[in-house]
């Protein structure tokens, strides 16, 4: 969504913007590295926005890239890992260096992350080591000139969150599709094939 940043809180690590969008102020969570991407108070914004909804809750979280809200919607496919607990590890870690820690199964490096301790950052590794490739090859930098542009994939799990699959149910099922078609796999082939996994 385009915006107008009208407060910021807790910049230090993951917090909260308050946002204008016509009028009406949405508080939005976010990690530190969004929170510093969007800028000045009273500059216009554009936001890549999550909804999560539960029983007694209604929570908005944004990211200054799209790139970012698919690396969260991964992150939170894992048990354990909740939407603090992922805008942490991505307050903490640059994405290109988050791919090389679960490239390279490095637990330590996503222990670094606040409330993320030894055994849950080897299953985040364990379990997403083969996942995180379809968010696109790994990146060099911190720069936004290095960040890469969601493939097929990350594609395929927007399309089923926005048919109402919960993200984590919606990673699986097209990490699982991808298993089956592999490499080279088209957006509709893996959409296809994911619905059928999430209706089994």
């Amino acid at each position: 969504m385009i915006a107008k940043l009208t407060g910021r809180l807790d910049s230090s690590g993951a917090g909260h913007a308050v946002i204008d969008v016509g009028g009406v102020g949405y508080l939005v969570e976010a990690s530190a590295r969004t929170l510093d991407a969007l800028g000045a108070i009273g500059g216009d914004v554009t936001i890549h926005t999550e909804m999560l909804v539960g029983e007694d809750f209604l929570r908005l979280l944004g990211f200054a890239r799209a790139e970012e809200r698919d690396w969260f919607r991964l992150l939170t496919s894992v048990q354990g890992v909740g939407a603090k607990v992922a805008l942490a590890i991505l307050s903490a870690l640059e994405i290109g260096d988050l791919q090389r820690a679960l490239a390279s199964s490095d637990s330590a490096m996503i222990a670094r992350a606040n409330g993320v301790g030894p055994k849950l950052a080897q299953r985040i590794t364990h379990e997403l080591k083969d996942k995180a490739g379809g968010l696109g090859p790994i990146v060099g930098g911190s720069s936004p000139s290095s960040a890469t542009t969601p493939g097929p994939l990350a594609d395929a799990v927007t399309a089923l969150t926005g048919l109402g699959f919960k993200p984590g149910e919606a990673s699986s099922a097209v990490a699982a599709a991808n298993e089956e078609l592999g490499a080279g796999a088209t957006l509709d082939a893996l959409v296809r094939v994911a619905l059928k996994k999430v209706a089994k």
